[in-house]
């Protein structure tokens, strides 16, 4: 079946060349979209969506969440409001409640919070392990999510369970916890940070999920300046994500990373994307990851919620969207970009979302606002009209 979706008072392809097209349509056959153009010369189709005189632009990609949790960590953020310095070690309070959690009451959980997210316009999404952090809760943390979320990664290295030698925990996620997840996730990630994972530590896993044929993300440079920044360029990492502190050194090697790509050239090779988290920037009270600073070395810049219960409990990317503008000095422009295509390239699926294009999924995300400004302009509020994943209506009425 086709739809034509008419009476579109912008709609923001983020292709190569940022097109922007007042009263547009775009025509949606089976999952897929299959015509794009103004309203006046659009073919006809099974079915008619007006929109409105909205605006309409495509899906957020969320690269980067922690879905898979149970329990509440308020009177820990409460605590940091209050002057205390966020550290790692929550994480392991989160991993005691989602333990003793079953799967029926873990997989609801996981539910409400994929609709919370496409409700707010996002139609692909990253989720993690990591509060499991045994062979047993990791395989299962892992075996669910693969039933929610688009793509899932392996942080069994998110932070070392008290009272366990580093090493010897680095070498359970490498071996036996690595063989259990395997069946379900296409990533591997590695937290290396002070409090969590050293250089030499973070590399073992990395090299061990390469091996595994997993692709690699780091989170690195949260806290401080550390090696996760240039170990993630070294091997080729998809995403180094937070880099809040990062030296000139590793803006220099990530801006190297993408010294060959091309927007226009889809063979063209891929760096390593700064991937910004300005929810969790808040949340913690780090300085924002210096986003304005990577665009202009030429570094591809992601933004994603990092939805998680210690350090930015929300999905809400249009909430991320609209701090990089107000407050990391994006433009409008440069901030969509950054939370669909540029989400889509570190995840390795932009040849099929993160922009508006014939052939890709019709992953649309409709504004109750007739401009994506709007998503800027009138911060805080709710401006999703519906979200369309894969030609399908996942959130809004008819």
């Amino acid at each position: 079946m086709s739809i034509l979706f008419t009476n579109i008072a912008e709609l923001r392809t983020i292709d190569a060349e940022d097109t922007v097209l007042r009263d547009a349509a775009l025509v949606v056959e089976g999952e897929r979209i299959a015509w794009i153009g103004r309203a006046s010369e659009a073919p006809a189709a099974d079915t008619l969506v007006d929109v409105g005189g909205r605006a309409v632009l495509p899906g957020w990609v969320d690269s980067h969440s922690h879905l898979v949790f149970a329990g509440d960590r308020s009177a820990e953020f409460e605590a940091r409001m209050a002057g205390q310095k966020y550290a790692a070690g929550g994480i392991r309070v989160t991993t005691d409640a989602t333990h003793a959690v079953g799967d029926y009451d873990l997989t609801r959980l996981l539910l409400g919070r994929r609709a919370e997210a496409a409700a707010g316009g996002t139609t692909s999404l990253e989720t993690k392990t990591g509060y499991g952090l045994d062979v047993e809760e990791e395989a299962r943390h892992a075996r669910l999510a693969s039933t929610i979320a688009d793509t899932v990664t392996f942080l069994g290295a998110h932070v070392v369970p008290a009272g366990t030698d580093a090493d010897e925990y680095t070498r359970l996620v490498t071996g036996p916890m690595l063989d259990a997840v395997r069946p379900y996730v296409e990533w591997i990630d590695v937290f290396c940070e002070t409090g969590a994972f050293n250089a030499e530590q973070s590399r073992a896993v990395l090299e061990a999920g390469k091996a595994a044929g997993l692709g690699l993300r780091v989170h690195g440079n949260q806290l401080g300046e550390g090696p996760g920044t240039q170990l993630a360029v070294e091997l080729g990492a998809a995403s180094v994500d937070h880099v809040n502190h990062l030296s000139a050194a590793d803006v220099r090697a990530l801006a190297d990373s993408w010294s060959s790509f091309s927007l226009t050239d889809p063979s063209s090779p891929r760096g390593t994307v700064a991937t910004c988290l300005p929810a969790c920037d808040l949340s913690t009270r780090e300085p924002l990851a210096p986003a304005r600073e990577l665009l202009d070395a030429g570094v591809v810049v992601a933004i994603a919620s990092n939805c998680n219960p210690g350090s930015s409990f929300t999905s809400s990317v249009t909430y991320c969207v609209t701090t990089a503008v107000l407050q990391m000095k994006l433009t409008v422009a440069e901030a969509l970009r950054a939370a669909t295509h540029s989400g889509a390239i570190a995840l390795g699926i932009e040849q099929e979302t993160g922009s508006l294009e014939v052939g890709k999924y019709a992953d649309l995300h409709i504004l109750n606002a007739p401009s994506a400004v709007h998503i800027a302009y009138r911060p805080g509020m709710p401006l999703t009209h519906q979200t369309w994943k894969r030609g399908q209506l996942v959130h809004g009425a008819r």
